[in-house]
């Protein structure tokens, strides 16, 4: 008898496991976009400057501070002009130097932790940052170095900007596709990155804002119908200037 019942619990798991595999697969095809082609040169670096005048880039630039809070979980205060970054993960605060990554700690309050454990934390700060904060900046990341920059054509006729960051960071390869608006606002990107297998799933890039800097920062987004909220963000300038 316990045989019997082994034997059709084997069978049940299995089917479901099947069912699992196929319903996968109808999604992944079903969601999944091939990159699109597109060409490179003058008309695709304009519109590229067309998007960063409308989110006020050169006053990015100028920007001091920026912080933020993403997912009510992670905090940053980012000093850009000191390239430095103080991350809040849960109770820890790790103290970020993008420019000298050795130079990085942690808050007083951890020195119980070992050197080893402080790294890892360190890492995960910096992978953290990398990610959130191209949330909030990505629009001003549009001639980084190794950005290449493509013009597509959509379905409708419109235009949009597909950007594929071929060096640098932890994913190369990964592109985004910027659509936006009559005033060359954003409104969403579609995605080709190494953490989502599924190519072509789209954010929206909404609530637009002019910070204290000037420069227009998104504080909403929408991934597959779930909120992306970008909370307690400000960006200013030394009033000592």
């Amino acid at each position: 008898m316990k045989r019997k019942l082994l034997k059709l619990l084997k069978i049940l798991i299995l089917s479901l496991l099947i069912l699992v595999m196929i319903a996968l697969t109808s999604l992944y095809f079903s969601l999944h976009e091939k990159l699109p082609e597109g060409t490179s040169g003058a008309e695709a670096d304009q519109l590229a400057l067309n998007i960063q005048e409308a989110v006020q880039h050169e006053a990015y630039i100028n920007t001091d501070y920026l912080q933020w809070t993403f997912r009510n979980k992670n905090h940053y205060l980012w000093n850009r002009k000191m390239h430095t970054v103080n991350v809040t993960l849960d109770d820890i605060t790790v103290h970020l130097n993008l420019k000298t990554p050795s130079k990085s700690s942690i808050s007083e309050s951890s020195t119980d932790l070992s050197n080893a454990k402080k790294q890892k934390l360190i890492d995960k700060a910096l992978a953290s940052f990398n990610n959130d904060s191209f949330w909030v900046v990505a629009p001003h990341k549009l001639f980084d170095p190794g950005v290449k920059r493509k013009l597509v054509t959509l379905e409708d006729n419109s235009k949009a900007l597909l950007v594929t960051y071929s060096s640098g960071g932890k994913t190369p390869g990964d592109s985004y596709l910027w659509k936006v608006d009559e005033n060359y606002l954003p409104t969403s990107y579609q995605m080709w990155v190494s953490i989502i297998p599924i190519g072509g799933i789209e954010a929206t890039w909404e609530g637009w804002t002019e910070t204290e800097s000037g420069a227009y920062l998104s504080q909403q987004h929408k991934l597959l119908g779930f909120g992306i909220s970008i909370s307690n963000l400000r960006a200013w300038n030394d009033s000592k200037k």
